[in-house]
């Protein structure tokens, strides 16, 4: 069986596809939002600890085992113990759910992508209202990049409880984008294989083109020297600590079996060691890198946006106290308005509310994370570029490689078990059981496209994976270390790259990762206890922002289901196998 199981084609392939793998979403709208909270540069220094106490050294061990047992994560666990058998499941159902919100993400990016070839772009301006006589009410009140994604592209509902219907335009990017994701992994590593040279490859030549243009716009150094100025007092800070620790895991895709399937695919004696420690180093040199671009494209809009402050407070002025043109510049805005306050006391305090108080520290300082910043902070920025199609069709366009690029990875994760098994390999071919786990995904993946869609797309996001990922990781770690034993797993490296692991990689397995796991794992359960009822943002179309709810009972179930949903297959797993062991003793017993 081994001899028969596909192999990459090189051992560049296997560490593209890991790099497409792991360099995803996370790097452009996570890390730069972790920077802009915790302490701008300063944050790059836990950043690097976490990487080398817990990125690399489990990095290196998910890799190791997919590569000596060469088989997926249920198969792979299941060889170190049997009673181990529950890791792998949870990997694929944690995985199974990723799939199943993640690819609307892609979608999205189909639907912007597709409305980028259109001039004047359709977010530049709002829409005109039903009667032609102004502008749509709901834009007005926010701004026309806001209004295009909560209403033209997510129609969203007020709350979770309004689910309202299938946006049929949403359905059909979705269907768009598994279409896409099936063609890539439909003869597995032959077809994978060469995908990933383009999805892992292409989004670094958009980016160095947006770095090149970002450095060019007006404002960029504004955002760049706010990225790079230290606040070091934010290492104080345990939550600066816990967020490094968290990007470092979930940006380098643990826990989730994809690593393990794409590994199982590797020749035995391939070099797990040093790719371990260049997908590591490329994965996170990729976030400081969309960071910088991320801050150059910032910088321009918060200058953009303080600049059109300034100008309209100096009209405003202007034409209220009749002053002379050019009298009034955002150089001597501030002095002017202190004139104007103590000469004309009456009338400025009628025109006090409609003075905003321009800041750009105060717009540098707005921090936008996720779907925000992928979708509304970026389209914001390239509509006020020069040639703005271009940009709009480049930046969505590596949004789409870096998405798909990490559905590879999710998809491999639940396709590699399956095909290892032996009962369903040999009844159904490997296109069918791509195809039926794409259509599955696909058909459920429709919930995320209702009007309420997007409030179930933050559930998952936020609570499908994060406590589980961390738990499979832990038992990941102790199962290799403590159960197989870390010497055993010493000469399966010496056998599989030629020489034994040394000392750095056998203390962090052995105790520095472990405890630095076991702290996040308490964090984020007190901190899920401490919130009380938890809470979402909720669209309102009346205020034209974003205002907070709690969520009802029923998404309540739904959150303790994901969590439940995969945790429990550890200990059931156990449990089972413990079962039928002993009931297989007891016949053995009763025939003798």
């Amino acid at each position: 069986m081994e001899k028969s199981r596909p192999l990459w084609d090189n051992p560049l392939q296997f560490v593209f596809a890991c790099i497409s793998y792991a360099v995803g979403l996370g790097n452009v709208w996570r890390f730069p939002y972790l920077c802009q909270m915790y302490g701008g540069g300063g944050f790059l220094i836990p950043y690097l600890v976490m990487l080398i106490a817990e990125g690399m050294p489990l990095l290196y061990l998910e890799l190791a085992v997919g590569q000596r047992m060469r088989q997926g994560s249920i198969g792979a666990w299941k060889i170190i113990s049997p009673y181990l058998c529950g890791v792998g499941v949870a990997s694929v159902v944690v995985s199974f759910f990723l799939s199943m919100y993640y690819n609307v993400i892609n979608a999205w990016a189909f639907w912007y992508l597709f409305h980028s070839f259109q001039d004047p772009l359709p977010w530049a301006t709002c829409p005109l209202n039903s009667n032609r006589t102004g502008y749509e009410e709901e834009c007005e009140k926010t701004s026309s990049t806001q209004y295009f994604w909560y209403r033209q592209t997510l129609n969203i509902s007020p709350s979770l409880e309004a689910s309202g219907s299938v946006q049929w335009e949403q359905a059909l990017c979705l269907t768009l984008a598994w279409l896409v994701v099936y063609l890539c992994i439909l003869r597995g590593t032959a077809s994978t294989g060469k995908v990933v040279y383009v999805t892992a490859s292409l989004p670094y030549c958009v980016l160095i083109i947006y770095l090149i243009r970002g450095l060019t716009l007006h404002g960029a150094v504004n955002g760049l020297v706010y990225m790079f100025t230290p606040k070091l007092e934010q290492l104080l800070n345990p939550k600066t600590w816990i967020s490094a620790a968290t990007q470092i895991f979930f940006s380098l895709g643990l826990g989730f079996g994809s690593l393990i399937a794409f590994a199982s695919y590797n020749e035995p004696s391939n070099n797990c060691e040093r790719h371990a420690i260049i997908v590591s180093l490329i994965n996170s040199t990729t976030s400081i890198f969309a960071s910088i671009v991320t801050f150059s494209i910032y910088g321009f809009k918060a200058t953009f946006n303080y600049e059109s402050c300034i100008n309209k407070v100096i009209l405003l002025l202007l034409n209220a106290f009749d002053l002379e043109e050019g009298s009034l510049t955002a150089d001597n805005l501030n002095e002017m308005k202190d004139y104007l306050m103590a000469t004309y006391p009456q009338e400025y305090a009628q025109l006090a509310p409609q003075i905003k108080n321009c800041s750009l520290e105060a717009e540098l300082d707005t921090a936008v994370q996720g779907t925000g910043l992928a979708f509304i902070v970026y389209s914001e920025a390239i509509k006020n570029m020069e040639v703005p199609q271009l940009y709009s069709v480049l930046y969505f366009f590596m949004l789409l490689m870096l998405g798909i690029g990490s559905m590879l990875g999710n998809t491999a994760a639940i396709l590699t078990p399956l095909t290892d098994s032996k009962v369903i390999a040999s009844r159904f071919p490997k296109e069918v059981i791509s195809g039926v786990v794409c259509f599955i995904n696909c058909i459920i993946g429709l919930i995320f496209t209702m009007e309420a869609g997007n409030y179930w797309f933050d559930i998952f996001n936020d609570y499908a994976a994060t406590l589980s990922l961390l738990l499979i990781v832990l038992v990941e770690t102790i199962a290799v270390c403590y159960i197989y034993g870390i010497r055993r797993f010493e000469k399966d490296l010496y056998t599989m790259i030629g020489r034994k692991p040394n000392w750095y990689w056998k203390i962090m397995w052995a105790f520095v990762s472990p405890l630095l796991i076991i702290s996040l794992f308490i964090f984020y359960l007190t901190d899920y206890i401490l919130t009380g009822t938890l809470q979402y943002q909720a669209w309102d179309a009346t205020q034209g922002q974003l205002v907070t709810k709690d969520y009802p009972g029923y998404a309540l179930a739904v959150i303790g289901l994901l969590v439940a949903a995969s945790t429990m297959c550890i200990p059931l797993g156990a449990l089972v196998t413990f079962i039928r062991k002993r009931l297989k003793r007891e016949r053995v017993s009763t025939v003798a």
